[in-house]
C-alpha cells in the first residue's frame, strides 16, 4: 500500500516552518480564507521560499486554502505567491471549479466537502456530489461541519461515512483525503480503520494556538509507522 500523504495546514510562522524541514511532508496549507491563521499573500510568498531546502528530500506542496474566491483573486494571490495547490473550501460549484482548473493549469484544485449527519439516502447522494465534480477537481477532502466555520474546528466527524465517500471517489478517480480533528493520538486509529489517501491537520498539532514541533513530529512519526 503507498504511502499516506501528509498535509499540515495553518502555517503562518518562518521559524515555525524552519523546525519543520526535517519533516516527510507532502504538503501544507496557507490559509487565505477569513482565520485566525489567516496570511497575506506576501508571508506566503516568504513561506513558500522556505521550502525550497527542505531537508528529507522531497520538497512539500503549497496548497492555499478559501471559501468562496473570485477568479481575479486567485490571480491576484497566485502572481504573488506559487501555489501548486488551490483548496476550495466554500460552496464552490463544479463549474467554478472547472473554470479555477482551465485558468491556471499549473496548479491542482481540491474540493472540501463538509461531511454533516448521515441520511438514509446518504450513498446516492455522495454518488451524485461526485459524479458533478469529477474532472472538474484533483483531489477531495472531507472535513467536519461546522456552521461557523469552513474547516479548522478541530472536531472529528463520524468516521463511518468514510467508506461511502471512498467508494463513490474512487469510482471517478479522486484521491480522498481526510481532516477534521485528527491529532496524534488518534491517527493512527483513522489510518487502520479506513487507509486514506492522505491526512490533513491543523489544530490538532497545536498548543496555545501555534503549531507545536514536537506534536507535528509526532503525528508524521504515527502515520508513517502505520
Amino acid at each position: 500500500m503507498a504511502d499516506t500523504l501528509i498535509k499540515i495546514c495553518g502555517l503562518q510562522d518562518v521559524e515555525v516552518l524552519k523546525s519543520m524541514k526535517i519533516l516527510p511532508l507532502d504538503f501544507i496549507g496557507l490559509v487565505f480564507a477569513p482565520s485566525r491563521r489567516r496570511v497575506s499573500a506576501e508571508a506566503a510568498s516568504a513561506l513558500i521560499a522556505e521550502l525550497a531546502d527542505w531537508q528529507t528530500g522531497k520538497i512539500p506542496g503549497a496548497a492555499g486554502v478559501f471559501v468562496n474566491p473570485g477568479i481575479q483573486e486567485l490571480e491576484e494571490l497566485l502572481t504573488v505567491a506559487p501555489l501548486d495547490v488551490v483548496q476550495l473550501h466554500g460552496q464552490e460549484s463544479p463549474q467554478f471549479c472547472r473554470e479555477v482548473k482551465q485558468a491556471f493549469p499549473q496548479v491542482q484544485v481540491w474540493k472540501a466537502l463538509s461531511v454533516a449527519g448521515r441520511t438514509p439516502d446518504a450513498a446516492a447522494d455522495i454518488h451524485t456530489l461526485l459524479e458533478g465534480y469529477a474532472g472538474t477537481i484533483d483531489a477531495l477532502l472531507l472535513d467536519t461541519y461546522d456552521p461557523q466555520e469552513s474547516g479548522g474546528s478541530g472536531r472529528t466527524f463520524d468516521w463511518e461515512q468514510i467508506p461511502l465517500y471512498q467508494q463513490a471517489a474512487a469510482k471517478y478517480a479522486l484521491p480522498l483525503f481526510i481532516a477534521g480533528g485528527l491529532r496524534p493520538d488518534n491517527v493512527k486509529e483513522l489510518l487502520d480503520g479506513y487507509a486514506p489517501y492522505g491526512v490533513d491537520v491543523s489544530s490538532g498539532v497545536e498548543s496555545s494556538g501555534s503549531k507545536d514541533i514536537a506534536k507535528m513530529t509526532a503525528f508524521v512519526e504515527r502515520v508513517k509507522q502505520s
